[in-house]
């Protein structure tokens, strides 16, 4: 499928839970608590064993803004590494580059981290990096483009940053100098997304 574009309210009622953390989309469910389309108030979210993996795993692919294959290629990467897989594939899904730009609060949403990375605005180590899946590592340092850094965008975010109470305990933040860097591996406890990715293991284990 093409990376969806669509009205993403729609895709909370869908799954019945504010996947994208920002407070509109959590106004818009309080008023439409149920699923979009004309059956939507009938609409039943008990499904058998498979469509719960299904589920669950288009949930994933949502929130982070992966194509199946993509998804299914990071789910390759961990599956034969030691540890609990689901929480590997959770560990790789937010080391993607775009994922740390967003939580470092480089940019308020996954997408707009995704478009910045893009555009060749991040550097890793001090290297232009413009691959949004690019997986950071521990010691990695993530630094704004210096070329970049006097746009009226990153003008704009300079306060954002400089006010952001919390970053997740494997990052660390330079709000004066606007750089970050991952100091661990992402735990089990840091992932915010409402994600069971054992199911999800067990979707492509089959």
């Amino acid at each position: 499928m093409a990376r969806y574009t669509g009205p993403k309210a729609k895709i909370c009622r869908r799954f019945g839970e504010n996947i994208y953390g920002t407070e509109k989309y959590d106004r818009i469910l309080s008023r439409k608590n149920y699923a979009p389309g004309v059956h939507g108030k009938n609409f039943s979210r008990n499904k058998s064993e498979y469509g719960k993996q299904l589920v669950m795993k288009q949930k994933a692919k949502y929130i982070y803004g992966i194509l199946e294959k993509q998804f299914r290629k990071h789910y390759d990467d961990v599956k034969n590494r030691p540890g609990v897989t689901g929480q590997l594939l959770l560990a790789r899904l937010e080391q993607r580059l775009d994922n740390v730009v967003y939580r470092l609060g480089f940019a308020q949403t996954r997408p707009q981290a995704r478009q910045i990375v893009n555009h060749s605005m991040i550097y890793v180590n001090g290297k232009k990096m413009s691959i949004p899946s690019y997986e950071v590592k521990v010691g990695d340092e993530i630094t704004i483009n210096p070329s970049k850094k006097d746009n009226g965008y990153f003008k704009n975010q300079e306060q954002y940053i400089k006010n952001k109470k919390h970053v997740v305990g494997w990052l660390s933040l330079d709000q004066k100098n606007m750089s970050g860097k991952m100091v661990a591996l992402p735990k089990r406890d840091d992932f915010d997304a409402n994600i069971n990715a054992q199911i999800i293991v067990e979707f492509y284990s089959k």
